[in-house]
């Protein structure tokens, strides 16, 4: 069955099988299908690590009482983890940052738990499945763009933007989000690098930027 490396390396790996753009991967002479994206300027190591990252605080979100009382989402990129979703207080919104922080390789995180008494609608959140995907197939259909170097995330309207990405890249991109219908405001969460270091760019060179600018 391999060592629990293995076994953690192709769990995390499987967990977005069916994706467009995979390629497998070779993990101790044997060959599993790996949901990763030739595209995707991060290595496959880091991508693998970034699923790893996602399962990890996730699982301990669960085990904890907060999971009676939140609604968390996490998503990780280079390293770097995005928390958005809903909690009921401050201490609780500083608890689950806490949990996502002391998650082994956990490089820096953003906090965008919304603080509110209410848990959003079904409807709601089937809306913002809805802008995500909008906003995915815009930056698709944009020929000055490489779509599959950006991840979006969108929650309660409000459309957050990932990536290893130039400065043009940056601004483009959220200007083709704000584009898309219902979308309250668009929040960039990228790092920055530059056209000429693009090529042989090298994950954990750039710094990590958010624009303030970025948001509406």
């Amino acid at each position: 069955m391999g060592s629990p490396l293995v076994r953690a390396v192709l769990a995390a790996a499987a967990i977005t099988a069916g994706l467009s753009g995979c390629v497998p991967l070779v993990v101790g002479g044997g060959m599993a299908t790996a949901a990763l994206s030739a595209a995707d300027r991060r290595t496959t190591g880091t991508q693998v690590e970034d699923q790893g990252i996602e399962l990890r605080a996730q699982d301990r979100i669960r085990q904890s009482p907060l999971n009676e009382r939140s609604r968390v989402n996490i998503t990780s990129f280079n390293r770097k983890v995005l928390i958005t979703g809903e909690v009921r207080n401050e201490q609780d919104k500083q608890e689950v940052a806490r949990i996502v922080r002391d998650v082994n390789n956990v490089d820096g995180i953003h906090n965008e738990l919304e603080v509110t008494p209410f848990s959003s609608s079904l409807g709601q959140r089937s809306k913002d499945t809805m802008i995500t995907s909008q906003v995915k197939g815009s930056l698709i259909n944009a020929r000055d763009l490489q779509a599959s170097a950006i991840k979006v995330v969108t929650e309660m309207n409000v459309v957050y933007l990932l990536g290893i990405v130039t400065e043009r890249e940056s601004r483009r991109a959220a200007e083709i989000a704000r584009g898309v219908n219902d979308v309250r405001k668009v929040v960039r969460v990228f790092e920055l690098t530059t056209e000429d270091a693009l090529a042989n760019y090298m994950p954990g060179s750039a710094p990590v930027t958010r624009d303030p600018a970025a948001e509406n």
